[in-house]
């Protein structure tokens, strides 16, 4: 897409016409999982942490969203799929738009990426400060785990995460992933309306779009990769079938709030929860094809595709990694880029001077960024004067505590309007 109201070769900081969103620069708030929605509401310490990380013509992705009550796989994470959710996002929505910001709700379902020990309810607390009511809220929510009942997690396939990978539960201890349960046919319509539907909801709660979370080894990415997907029915085997949920999704997604409000975020070559893929370039193109197709069809190109870095795998997992490889970036990277007709934006371990490079060479026309914008929520000011960077302390990345970690780190000064 051109260059709008700049002349040269662009910038992180160059304006960018998003679809209908005017962008005053190119830097965007990855979502990330921050657990800090106790009961799965929306709280006043998120109004803050957004509008921190919000600047005039900036643009902004939620953290994953719940699309139903069987979509948890994180403590105290947000939802989007009843009233009072709906409710509490007005504020938050609302307190971003003052400052001048878009707002995207990615929509997720973890799927397989779950617990199914029982749980209930914890008692909600009206009349008692925030911070005694967390404490309160945590003692009651120490044996909640994710599933309604007890059930079984669902997924593609009924094959559960290896030893590899743990799961993070209320009390912040680590468990063993369960035995999923792999969704029959006619349980699938339901699971496609979830998205409708938590899609509507967004909207009315007054976000901008929807980003739908195809990625990092969630529901829908467990249906797209063969290294999990061992359907023999019409949504497994062929790329063509793998894709169908995805597709399923974004067009009863689309037909509800309109094709310019929606995003896609999908990671190929990205291997976390063991969503490995025999074949990530084909996996990708398979999946931009069907989009190029839709956007024709529709007459509206999507606001976006999201596409994670392979860097990722270095930089997912620990304090620091390796970057990325050009080989890595070339030829998938650049060949998705490519064949994508609309804009692309890119995610996983960017500095300043990878996204520069990206966006100056084409690779990106938007660039997300995760751990460096929750240590600093000045980061657009930051990165557009070269300034140091706050470092992150990784151990308050799950906490729930609604200040330390999430809302203290310091800006670096006063900030003019950018």
């Amino acid at each position: 897409m051109p260059e709008t109201q700049s002349q040269g070769t662009p910038t992180l900081f160059s304006p960018y016409k998003m679809g209908k969103f005017n962008l005053s620069h190119r830097v965007v708030l990855a979502p990330m999982t921050r657990c800090r929605a106790l009961n799965g509401i929306p709280r006043p310490a998120l109004a803050e942490y957004y509008t921190q990380r919000s600047t005039p013509g900036g643009s902004l992705i939620t953290e994953g969203t719940l699309v139903s009550d069987t979509a948890a796989g994180f403590p105290h994470v947000p939802g989007i799929y009843n009233d009072q959710q709906v409710e509490a996002w007005k504020k938050i929505v609302d307190a971003v738009h003052a400052k001048g910001s878009i707002i995207f709700c990615q929509l997720w379902h973890v799927g397989r990426a779950s617990h199914s020990r029982n749980f209930h309810h914890p008692m909600h607390f009206p009349f008692l400060s925030p911070f005694i009511e967390i404490f309160y809220l945590l003692i009651l929510t120490n044996e909640i785990v994710y599933q309604p009942g007890g059930a079984a997690p669902i997924s593609s396939t009924s094959k559960p995460l290896s030893n590899r990978w743990r799961i993070l539960m209320p009390d912040g201890s680590y468990g063993i992933y369960p035995k999923p349960r792999a969704l029959q046919i006619s349980e699938i319509p339901e699971v496609v309306q979830h998205y409708r539907t938590a899609a509507l909801n967004a909207i009315r709660a007054g976000f901008d779009g929807i980003e739908i979370h195809g990625a990092h080894g969630y529901l829908i990415d467990q249906f797209l990769k063969d290294g999990i997907n061992d359907r023999r029915d019409e949504y497994g085997g062929s790329l063509a079938n793998r894709c169908k949920f995805l597709m399923q999704i974004v067009g009863s997604v689309a037909e509800a709030v309109g094709a310019d409000r929606i995003a896609v975020r999908i990671s190929p070559a990205i291997d976390h929860l063991d969503a490995t893929d025999s074949n990530p370039l084909n996996l990708g193109l398979a999946v931009i094809e069907r989009l190029n197709e839709l956007q024709l069809k529709l007459g509206s190109k999507l606001a976006y595709l999201h596409v994670t870095q392979p860097r990722y795998h270095a930089y997912g997992q620990t304090e620091s990694g390796r970057h990325g490889s050009e080989d890595e970036e070339a030829h998938l990277m650049r060949t998705l880029k490519r064949s994508y007709e609309g804009t692309f934006m890119c995610s996983g371990g960017f500095t300043r001077e990878l996204g520069m490079q990206a966006v100056a060479e084409g690779d990106a026309d938007l660039v997300s960024y995760g751990r460096l914008f929750i240590s600093n929520p000045d980061l657009v000011f930051r990165l557009r004067i070269n300034a140091p960077l706050n470092r992150y302390i990784r151990k308050t990345f799950y906490t729930q505590d609604p200040v330390v970690g999430y809302t203290d780190y310091p800006f670096l000064v006063v900030q003019s309007r950018l």
